[in-house]
């Protein structure tokens, strides 16, 4: 199984709650990522491309792979020494008759 995602990664608490708040009102996620986002990925509007699982910290991981799609999920996830808004957008099966043809 894979999955695309995306995430704001922040420093405190309080900045990953303002953001999950206005994402929730509408605001653009990818605008907000690009803006606030401290990791690399927030250039490309959070996009952390396709991921498989074990790939991202286990609590991000569960939220990517065991919570539905195209929702910013709960509490702020914590990451290392940051805090993540993640988001699973797709989640698709490897298809086997592809994976021969590589």
């Amino acid at each position: 199984m894979k999955a695309q995602a995306r995430h704001i990664l922040v420093k405190t608490s309080e900045e990953a709650e303002q953001l999950k708040q206005r994402i929730a009102k509408g605001e653009a996620f990818d605008v907000l990522a690009k803006k606030y986002s401290t990791c690399p990925s927030g250039k490309r509007g959070g996009d952390l491309g396709e991921v498989r699982p074990g790939q991202m910290v286990g609590a991000i991981d569960a939220v990517i792979f065991k919570k539905p799609l195209r929702v910013v999920h709960g509490e702020p996830v914590k990451n290392t020494d940051a805090l993540a808004n993640p988001e699973a957008l797709e989640q698709f099966r490897d298809r086997p008759e592809l994976r021969d043809q590589a």
